[in-house]
């Protein structure tokens, strides 16, 4: 028995551990330095840049002074090569290349975005892709969105302006638990910049008041009510958002939507009230 409990230390104590444990035991490799990081995710984009598409750009009202080239499908597969990194995120941002802010807006953490950030950002805006996609991939579920959409839509500065509607549209896609009353306050605040006859401020303001119709059939008939008031309008700027709203939240395929909302949420809210099994 002496001899058998030895043994089985013995073979115990030479045997290798598994694969799952010397997995464990190695330590995290360190992260690359912050300049490397930077420099492959800049090749990445050139990598991928194509002449033709750094020209179509121009038609879009795009800068291409500093821009590449590089297809959106492109940047997020990169983006997904890179993994979240809030410091490689600032870095490709202050690098000032159209791709490389778009590929940042991808990378950087919502959750850690602060306001102080979403402002400086904001004022480098220098056109409406950089802006909506900011909005849309990132500072949308950033904790200070609400306040900045009220901050932001009564500045001056076109983008920055832009990017409050910008930023309200995307509520209403991303955030579900965001009550009726901050969309309804959206719509004042559209109600009271639609007069804002630049181009790219009046499309989004125009944005924003589709997609909160869209959401659901209390905000649906909100947005219908501000989108005639502003379609009856003498001013040719709020005139053209209100119109154009009305075109698409008085057609069949958002009626059939917003109806097919209306019929869900009483089985929602009677599920959710129902007792649960134990």
């Amino acid at each position: 028995m002496a001899r058998t409990a030895a043994a089985q230390a013995a073979a115990k104590a030479t045997r290798k551990p598994s694969a799952s444990k010397r997995a464990a035991s190695v330590s995290p490799a360190p992260p690359r330095p912050l300049a490397e990081r930077l420099a492959d995710a800049l090749a990445q984009l050139r990598a991928a840049s194509s002449a033709s598409h750094r020209a179509g750009l121009a038609r879009y009202a795009i800068p291409t002074e500093r821009a590449f080239g590089v297809p959106m499908a492109s940047i997020q597969a990169i983006a997904k090569r890179c993994g979240r990194d809030r410091e490689l995120a600032e870095a490709l941002w202050d690098s000032g290349w159209y791709e490389a802010r778009l590929l940042a807006s991808y990378l950087d953490d919502a959750a850690a975005v602060s306001a102080a950030q979403m402002d400086r950002w904001g004022r480098q805006f220098d056109n409406w892709a950089v802006c909506d996609t900011v909005c849309f991939a990132l500072f949308d579920r950033s904790p200070h969105a609400w306040r900045k959409i009220e901050q932001w839509a009564g500045r001056r500065d076109e983008y920055l302006k832009r990017a409050a509607f910008a930023l309200l549209a995307s509520k209403t896609v991303h955030d579900k638990a965001a009550p009726d009353a901050a969309f309804l306050h959206g719509l004042e605040l559209i109600e009271a910049a639609a007069g804002d006859e630049r181009n790219f401020v009046k499309k989004a303001i125009n944005w924003a008041l589709r997609s909160i119709g869209k959401r659901n059939a209390v905000l649906h008939a909100a947005a219908l009510a501000v989108a005639k008031r502003l379609a009856a309008s003498t001013d040719a700027a709020p005139r053209w958002v209100g119109k154009d709203a009305l075109r698409e939240l008085n057609s069949a395929a958002v009626m059939a939507r917003v109806a097919a909302k209306a019929a869900r949420t009483p089985a929602r809210k009677a599920a959710a009230k129902a007792p649960r099994k134990r």
